[in-house]
C-alpha cells in the first residue's frame, strides 16, 4: 500500500492515457485531455458573525468543452485541493459522455469545513463564491451543481447570486436545486436511484437474484442514503452502513426508512438501535454480494482489494477504488461498475433539469425515472459489450466508450 498512487489527477491522468492507447489515438488526444482547459483559483473575503473578514480559497475546473458546456459540482471541504478539483472534472467529461450527455466536465471547490460555519456566514460564502467564478461560468458555458457537503439550499443562493449579477433570472445556470426554484423532480436521489440502477444490472450479468443479494454500503450522505433506500426498494438486503463516525451491522438487514429519520435527528448511523455497532473499516471484511463505496476517494486499496469479500462493487463516490487495487479485483474477478458509469445518475437528472430549464417545461416524476433508466441501462450495456471487445475491465471499458465520443467531437471542431 505505501507504494500506491492516491493522488487522483495521476490516476485520472493514467486512465485516459490506457484508454488512448487501446484506441490507438495520436498522443495529442492524451495531451489535450491530460489537464483542465481552464483553470480558477479564487480568494474569497467573507464577513463572519462576529465582524471578522476570513478568506477562503476556492477553485473552478473545467476539463474539456468539445461536446458542449461544461458540468460539475462544487465541493465544501477542507481537503479540497487543486489536483483533486482538477482530476474531478476529468472524470466528469468521461461520465458524461458516457451516458451520452452533450456536456464536458467541470468541478469546483472551496477550502471549508461548513460545519464550523453558521447558516448566514455559509451564504454569503456561497454567494462569493459564485461572485468571483462569475466570469467563467453561465447556462451555455459552464452550470455548477452540489457535491460534497452542498445542497439545494446552497445551489439556491449560488442561482440567486448569478441570477443578481445578469439583471435576470437564470435558473439553468445551476443545477441541484430545490422544486420551488425551478429544480427538477427525481434530481435528489438521482445518484443513489442510479447506482441501484447499476448493481441491479450486474446482478444480471452474473445470473444473482437482486432479491437474494445482501448490500454493504459505505457512506451515508445522498448518494449511500439513495442508493440503499432504492436497493432495499429492489428486494436487496442491505446488511451494513457507515458514516464518518462509525458503522452499523444487523445480518437480518437495516430498515433504511427509520435509519433515515435516527440520522435526521441525530447526524450519523452511529449508535442506531437496529443494528450493532461496527468500526468503519469492518465493512470491507463482511461477506456480501454487493458493496458500494459512498465516501471519498482512495477507500479501495490494494490491501482492501486482496481481503474484501464481495462479488459486486459499484461505485457510488469518484475515484473511491486505486489503479493497484482495481487490478487486484480483476484478477480476484469482483465485477466493478466504476464510478463514472455507476454514479452518472445525478449528472444526468442535472441534464434533465438544465433542459426543463431552458425550455420552462417541466416533467413529471415518472418520466424523469423512466428517462434515466433508458439512458442508464443502455450506457451500462455498451460499456459491457465494450469490455467483451477489448476483453478489459468495466472501468476501462468505460473509458474507451467515454474517449470515442469526446475524440469524435474534438475531431470534427478541428481540435484533432
Amino acid at each position: 500500500m505505501n507504494n500506491e498512487c492516491l493522488n487522483p489527477l495521476t490516476n485520472a491522468q493514467q486512465e485516459i492515457k490506457n484508454a488512448c492507447k487501446l484506441l490507438k489515438v495520436s498522443d495529442s488526444v492524451y495531451q489535450i485531455l491530460k489537464e483542465p482547459i481552464r483553470f480558477l483559483e479564487v480568494s474569497i473575503p467573507v464577513r463572519m458573525d462576529n465582524g471578522s473578514i476570513v478568506i477562503f480559497k476556492g477553485y473552478r475546473a473545467q476539463h474539456n468543452d468539445a461536446v458542449g458546456p461544461t458540468k460539475g459540482g462544487i465541493r465544501f471541504h477542507p481537503n479540497v485541493n487543486i489536483d483533486e478539483v482538477k482530476a474531478l472534472s476529468i472524470w466528469m467529461s468521461f461520465k458524461c459522455s458516457v451516458v451520452g450527455v452533450p456536456f464536458g466536465g467541470a468541478k469546483g471547490g472551496v477550502i471549508v469545513d461548513p460545519d464550523t460555519l453558521s447558516k448566514s456566514e455559509l451564504e454569503r460564502l456561497s454567494r462569493g463564491y459564485i461572485r468571483e467564478i462569475f466570469s467563467i461560468i453561465g447556462p451555455d458555458k459552464d452550470i455548477p451543481a452540489p457535491d460534497v457537503n452542498t445542497n439545494e439550499q446552497i445551489m439556491a443562493w449560488m442561482m440567486d447570486e448569478y441570477s443578481k449579477l445578469t439583471g435576470k433570472n437564470s435558473p439553468a445556470i445551476i443545477t441541484g436545486k430545490p422544486i420551488i426554484s425551478c429544480g427538477s423532480l427525481g434530481r435528489t436521489e438521482a445518484t443513489g436511484y442510479g447506482v441501484a440502477l447499476m448493481a441491479h444490472e450486474a446482478t444480471k450479468y452474473l445470473n444473482l437474484d437482486i432479491k437474494n443479494c445482501t448490500v454493504c454500503i459505505q457512506g451515508f450522505g445522498n448518494v449511500g442514503k439513495y442508493s440503499a433506500l432504492n436497493l432495499q426498494r429492489l428486494g436487496a438486503k442491505i446488511i451494513a452502513i457507515s458514516d464518518v463516525k462509525g458503522g452499523i451491522y444487523n445480518k437480518e438487514g437495516i430498515d433504511i426508512n427509520k435509519l433515515i429519520e435516527y440520522v435526521k435527528e441525530n447526524g450519523s448511523v452511529a449508535g442506531f438501535d437496529g443494528a450493532e455497532q461496527i468500526a468503519n473499516d469492518k465493512l470491507f471484511e463482511l461477506e456480501t454480494d454487493i458493496f458500494v463505496p459512498a465516501a471519498l476517494e482512495n477507500q479501495i486499496t490494494s490491501d482492501v482489494a486482496r481481503s474484501i469479500k464481495t462479488k459486486i462493487i459499484c461505485e457510488g463516490a469518484n475515484g473511491p477504488t486505486t489503479p493497484e487495487a482495481d487490478k487486484i479485483l480483476y484478477e480476484r474477478k469482483v465485477f466493478v461498475v466504476p464510478d463514472i458509469l455507476a454514479n452518472a445518475g445525478g449528472v444526468t437528472v442535472s441534464y434533465f433539469e438544465w433542459v426543463q430549464n431552458l425550455d420552462n417545461y417541466y416533467w413529471a416524476l415518472e418520466e424523469v425515472e423512466k428517462r434515466q433508466k433508458q439512458i442508464m441501462i443502455k450506457a451500462f450495456e455498451k460499456v459491457y459489450e465494450t469490455s467483451r471487445d477489448f476483453k478489459v475491465d468495466m472501468r476501462t471499458a468505460a473509458y474507451i466508450t467515454s474517449l470515442k465520443r469526446i475524440y469524435e467531437a474534438m475531431k470534427m471542431r478541428g481540435w484533432v
